[in-house]
């Protein structure tokens, strides 16, 4: 370093060890910049994360400026390397690097840390601040999602370049996470980081900070385990690097060589645990609970300044040398991806049809011939389970789709998740007689995680070039509802294939019976939540999700055998992409609409023929998914539902909360608001009311409301129990107001 800038750091602050790395005196005076700016920018917003992200400066930079592959000027350039902050609290460590290395992040945008419609909001957002790959926050999130950016990688090295040497082919990269104490403490990393291990992913590289602090300060008052050996005994390799010798001196030599170790992690995922002291070299703060969320103080940050040799009367410093410096790096990142386009131009010519399907991908197209592979099923009384309708359409489809692939939770023979003759996406020394594979194969194996399955989907998806879909029972769509509200949060498209949906799954009891599930799903901001009649409508459901590449969709499907509805009767399935539709009409005007989703479909038909014996005209609305007939323009809605038509009755085993928006002031619902009980599917809609004869009831109530202009309340409009002459729920309570 040179003297003149050398001189500008207190002479009691050790210097950055990095002869072998090839730090200049301009790199010193970078990573000091974003410690200051970390700083300045939670001052001056007056909350946030700054401890974090002084200490890590040394780290963030290192892998931006030499370790990473990536180009400034094309954040989205196919073959660049990833990076998650999984310590989404820390967003300046990843907001700063984005300034420094030229991604369009300017330092007013730094100077509005956290305030509203800033391009650095409290957590990174993708699709909202360039260079950032994923949204991060809730702790653990980030990491379990990376391990499904990793698998993703292999799959579409395994789709598009299979033979290729390791670290030839054009879509070979790598995937590096920050993660901290927080992240490793939570369960769904351990999840993750287990299934990572077993699938041996090297193509991963996550930095766990380790610097022991937490909000309520050290954290050996609630964790004290060995870390190192617990992910040894998950299957990675594991480098330690230790800064916090006293002197406390920050080897960034030692750094390097663990992110680089090369032939070490061939066949692991590595773990560099990296021992900081959090706010360094802050003189009071450093290592403290108050450095972790809070700022630090005009005081503190004065003399955090004065100790690194900034002047502590001004903030936000600018030096055009090192800024000029650090943008060095888009040089290199650009002749990074000039060499890349020429492996990426060979590969094209070699492969022409797999460079269309890869065009075809990125544009967001669906395949030709999609439509047309789709399974028709005859019509059955006897019916189909539309768990099974799904795999069904998942086989007849997956020729067309290449892009799409996806497993479950354990549970691939009861979700009829797998694809026949597939291999499974395993390590070879790891497959089974009953599931034969390859590192490259297309049938995913999650184990018992929900919840890391639904983060690495959600990584898969965000890696962009494959379909991911999950699969458990819908009352386990619990375990992941953080991924699942992340994907929503981040417009992936990523299926969630949730079967058992209802009571109708019978003797296995309420634990596994959801109730408010549906609804509770339903209240995710852009999560499209379906619920298909039959065979026919699961078929156009898997359709429309495909067409719809920026959000996720949850598919609720049943157990127990549906009827194949009689599309000559009835309205065609192709409906099923508008959300709802009118299945079976009136001649004249409908004295009643009967809405319904799932097995209550055909229930409400039988509901229809019976009203029609009292001279009733009921109109059968199918309601396969909410969301999908909300964005109807509203015309087509309105012909749907008539607003002059007040008399509704809306019947969907799960809580009602969802109708009443649908069914109006003279309407009703006919559901379930308790749990559920150990018996036969049948037996338990019939104990619990829900049924045709339910149905009937509710619909001449509603249009005697209707004829008399009554308004009713919420509490009147659901119809549960019909065996008690007072319906009850599971503990014996009455429903005020409830059918009679």
């Amino acid at each position: 370093m040179t003297d003149q800038l050398t001189s500008r750091r207190d002479p009691s602050l050790s210097a950055p060890r990095c002869s072998e790395v090839g730090w200049s005196d301009l790199d010193v005076r970078a990573v000091d910049t974003v410690r200051v700016l970390a700083a300045d920018a939670v001052q001056k917003a007056g909350n946030g994360h700054p401890g974090t992200a002084m200490s890590l400066a040394p780290l963030a930079y290192l892998l931006f400026q030499k370790v990473m592959r990536i180009d400034p000027n094309d954040p989205d350039w196919l073959g660049r390397d990833r990076f998650v902050l999984s310590c989404g609290h820390s967003s300046l460590t990843q907001y700063i690097q984005l300034y420094l290395s030229g991604y369009g992040m300017e330092m007013s945008d730094l100077q509005a840390l956290r305030t509203f419609g800033s391009q650095t909001p409290g957590h990174p957002e993708v699709h909202h601040t360039r260079g950032v790959e994923i949204t991060t926050g809730p702790l653990g999130s980030g990491l379990a999602t990376a391990v499904g950016m990793a698998m993703g990688q292999r799959r579409q090295r395994g789709m598009f370049d299979p033979d290729a040497a390791p670290g030839e082919s054009p879509f070979d990269h790598h995937v590096y996470v920050v993660a901290s104490d927080g992240d490793l403490m939570e369960g769904v990393s351990s999840e993750a980081s287990s299934l990572a291990g077993h699938q041996e992913l090297d193509n991963l590289t996550v930095i766990y900070d380790q610097n022991f602090i937490s909000i309520e300060d050290d954290t050996d008052i609630a964790f004290s385990e060995d870390v190192q050996a617990r992910y040894e005994a998950y299957g990675w390799h594991v480098e330690v690097v230790d800064w916090r010798a006293d002197p406390y001196v920050e080897d960034v030599d030692a750094l390097y060589a663990a992110l680089t170790s090369g032939e070490k992690r061939r066949g692991r995922p590595t773990l560099v645990i990296l021992r900081t002291i959090i706010a360094w070299p802050a003189p009071s703060l450093q290592g403290t609970g108050k450095a972790h969320g809070a700022a630090l103080g005009d005081e503190e940050v004065a003399a955090t300044k004065k100790l690194l040799g900034f002047d502590p009367e001004s903030s936000f410093p600018e030096e055009p040398e090192v800024l000029a410096h650090a943008r060095k790096v888009a040089d290199r990142g650009a002749k990074a991806h000039e060499e890349w386009e020429v492996r990426y131009a060979s590969w094209r010519e070699a492969n022409p049809e797999a460079a269309a399907t890869l065009d075809r991908i990125r544009a967001h197209e669906l395949p030709e011939g999609l439509s047309e592979a789709l399974p028709v099923f005859p019509a059955d009384e006897k019916g189909i389970a539309t768990r099974k309708a799904s795999g069904e359409v998942i086989n007849a489809i997956k020729d067309v789709v290449p892009e799409l692939w996806g497993g479950s939770a354990d549970l691939a023979e009861s979700n009829n998740t797998a694809m026949k003759d597939e291999p499974s996406f395993v390590p070879e020394d790891r497959t089974t007689d009953m599931w034969p594979g390859g590192p490259y194969g297309r049938n995913l194996h999650f184990g018992v995680r929900e919840n890391a399955m639904g983060m690495a989907l959600n990584g898969m998806a965000l890696e962009g070039l494959t379909r991911p879909y999950g699969g458990t029972f819908l009352i386990f769509s619990d375990y992941m509802r953080p991924a699942v509200r992340l994907a929503a949060l981040q417009e992936l498209g990523v299926t969630f294939v949730w079967t058992h949906d209802s009571i109708g799954l019978g003797e296995d009891g309420p634990t596994h019976q959801p109730i408010e599930h549906l609804s509770s799903l339903r209240a995710i901001p852009h999560l499209d939540v379906v619920r298909p009649a039959d065979a026919n409508e699961t078929a156009w459901a898997w359709y429309r999700i495909l067409q719809r590449h920026d959000r996720p969709a949850g598919l609720a499907l049943s157990r127990q055998n549906l009827p194949v509805l009689d599309r000559d009767r009835f309205a065609g399935a192709e409906n099923t992409v508008k959300g709802a539709y009118v299945l079976a009409d009136t001649d004249g005007a409908p004295d009643v609409i009967l809405l319904a989703t799932g097995s209550e479909v055909s229930l409400a038909l039988t509901a229809r023929e019976e009203l029609a014996e009292f001279d009733v005209a009921a109109r059968v609305v199918s309601v396969p998914c909410v969301e999908w007939f909300l964005d109807q323009p509203q015309d087509y809605r309105e012909s749907v539902l008539p607003p002059e038509v007040r008399a509704r009755v809306a019947v969907e085993a799960g809580h009602p909360m969802s109708w009443y928006r649908f069914v109006g002031d003279a309407g009703r619902v006919v559901g379930i608001d308790h749990f559920g009980a150990s018996a036969a599917g049948e037996v338990l809609f019939e104990k619990f009311g829900i049924t045709p004869s339910a149905v009937v009831d509710a619909a001449k109530d509603s249009i005697e409301a209707a004829r008399r202009g009554a308004r009713v309340t919420t509490d009147e409009r659901l119809v549960t129990d019909a065996e008690a002459d007072t319906p009850t729920d599971g503990d014996g309570k009455t429903h005020e107001g409830a059918d009679k």
